[in-house]
């Protein structure tokens, strides 16, 4: 990491995201923190005492990107190693799969790999464990499919996870989920050396910093990954220049694993369902494709017990819900928490629910009353939503379009923070804006301005850390430069006038989003006054 200095960068020719000056085109920085935004005429004033001055010939700043929900080391696998997302066929698959295995010879470890999808298949189904070991030529290879809620794996994979043929979700032939599916990840992992993880964390890292991302929010726990794992990532973005990365250790009852290992809540991805792809998330009523209501793995009992916890040690706590019934039971948790230590305390804390999709009204006034945040992936809705999409195959039309409902969580006053969820989709915030924008729901869309705040501000207001992601005095120097065309105002809807460039608004621009529209090229990104990426 580089040395922390108090150099003084100015910023001028441009135009700056600043709710300080809504006309803003100069930015002054000093070490770690902005002292100064305003008009070019007035930058005149601290050009002379500059160590660096920046011409942005036009170009945007905004403040960083937050993450708000990402796996580093599974993301760093996929972008280095096998991805298999938006395979066209299964053959097309083993194709892959079996160029990768031949590359990679004797990597020393597991084979990993990611993001297939049989649902846009023509066959319709996965590999069989034969087509799958004659591909991999007889290595261990792990193949999560897109929502990472279920995988396949090679029978010498299978062979590291002893006890696996008697666990929940154990198939012989086929993709594994619920015990047996997080049984074969954790062999996975496990077996990945020291030089494999570090290389795929790096990427991730490189990857963030070349998307405009300041900040990642890591959602670690025994079944995602490992307390290795995290420990190590926690160690290299403190060598690194960033992004930031903050740990959420999922593990019930694990207060004082993640005080150890220095995450800042308990929670992320502690599993109370699965995902509708795997047909895991657990609902009130049936799939449409299938006779049962999913994977339930915690009780109300035990979620009230874990906030109640965490609540008393000072600590966030989290959960992963996306179906209705493990929303209800989230709620129902952390309502009674709420009735033992006193509704205040629990509010105070703002425990978060990661995913949280399938939202009815009485749901989202929960979030509201509780004060919980509302940690989502508006991505998930581009690639599966619509009445064409994965969503309606699982769930019918009508319940498929009310998953999502972005809208909704913001006129109750519930915050926002988003996120990719990566590997499950893209490292992409301008695209992961766009999709809330241009939700596949129309009742559903925000405006560009407030997915933009949720993919900024609600990243830091879901650590805590309200003053940060803003372009103000005082703020942390967290900062993207961006090649846009025009800026412009846009509302949440396109059946009404987009748009306006009425400077008398007073409201500050950003790039047009609309689809088909590029997305903004990032120049440079600054984490805490120190570069983390320039073009």
């Amino acid at each position: 990491m580089t040395e922390r200095t108090s150099r003084t960068v100015l910023l001028r020719g441009g135009n700056v995201y600043s709710p300080a000056d809504p006309f803003a085109t100069a930015m002054l920085v000093e070490g770690e923190h902005i002292a100064w935004v305003g008009s070019d005429g007035a930058a005149e004033a601290y050009a002379a005492s500059a160590d660096e001055i920046v011409e942005l010939d036009g170009a945007l700043v905004t403040p960083a990107f937050v993450d708000a929900h990402v796996h580093a080391t599974s993301t760093g696998l996929a972008l280095t190693g096998l991805d298999l997302t938006g395979c066209p066929s299964l053959p097309a698959a083993l194709e892959r799969i079996a160029a990768f295995a031949k590359a990679a010879g004797d990597p020393g470890g597991v084979l990993i790999g990611h993001g297939w999808d049989e649902t846009g298949w023509p066959e319709g189904r996965p590999p069989t464990l034969a087509e799958l070991d004659d591909a991999a030529a007889g290595a261990a290879l792990y193949l999560s499919r897109t929502d990472v809620h279920s995988a396949l794996a090679t029978t010498a994979l299978r062979a590291l996870a002893p006890g696996l043929d008697a666990l929940p979700g154990h198939t012989p032939d086929g993709p594994l989920s619920r015990d047996a599916h997080h049984a074969v990840r954790r062999a996975a992992l496990a077996h990945l050396t020291a030089d494999q993880r570090r290389d795929a964390q790096l990427a991730t890292l490189r990857r963030a910093a070349e998307l405009g991302i300041g900040a990642l929010h890591e959602c670690a726990g025994p079944d995602i990954s490992s307390e290795e794992d995290l420990a190590a990532l926690l160690a290299l973005a403190a060598e690194t220049d960033g992004p930031e990365v903050f740990g959420y250790w999922g593990e019930l009852g694990g207060v004082e694993t993640a005080r150890r290992l220095g995450a800042v809540g308990a929670g992320g991805d502690l599993f109370v369902d699965g995902a509708l792809g795997s047909h895991t998330a657990c609902l009130h009523t049936p799939y449409a494709d299938a006779e049962h209501t999913g994977t339930a793995y915690l009780t109300a009992e035990q979620i009230a017990d874990h906030v109640t916890a965490c609540t008393e040690a000072g600590l966030q706590a989290g959960f992963h819900a996306i179906g209705d019934a493990a929303i209800t039971a989230v709620l129902d948790g952390v309502r009674t928490a709420g009735e033992r230590l006193g509704s205040h305390r629990v509010r105070a804390m703002r425990h978060r629910i990661e995913h949280a999709e399938a939202l009815d009204p009485e749901t989202v006034a929960a979030f509201a009353e509780l004060g919980l945040t509302a940690s989502v992936q508006p991505a998930f809705d581009a690639c599966w939503g619509g009445p064409e999409g994965m969503y309606a195959q699982r769930l019918g039309a009508e319940r498929a379009a009310a998953l999502n409902p972005f809208a909704a969580l913001l006129r109750a006053g519930v915050p926002l923070a988003f996120g990719s969820d990566a590997p499950v989709t893209p490292l992409d915030p301008w695209g992961t804006v766009r999709a809330a924008a241009f939700h596949r729901t129309p009742e559903h869309r925000i405006s560009v301005r407030a997915a933009f705040t949720a993919h900024t501000r609600g990243g830091w207001r879901a650590l805590g850390r309200d003053q940060d992601g803003v372009l103000v005095p005082g703020a942390v120097a967290s900062y993207a430069i961006w090649e846009v065309t025009d800026l412009v105002v846009q509302a949440p809807d396109t059946r009404v006038a987009g748009w306006s460039t009425d400077p008398r608004s007073g409201t500050p621009g950003l790039p047009d989003l609309t689809p088909g529209h590029p997305l903004p090229a990032c120049r440079h990104t600054v984490v805490r006054g120190r570069t983390t990426y320039h073009r």
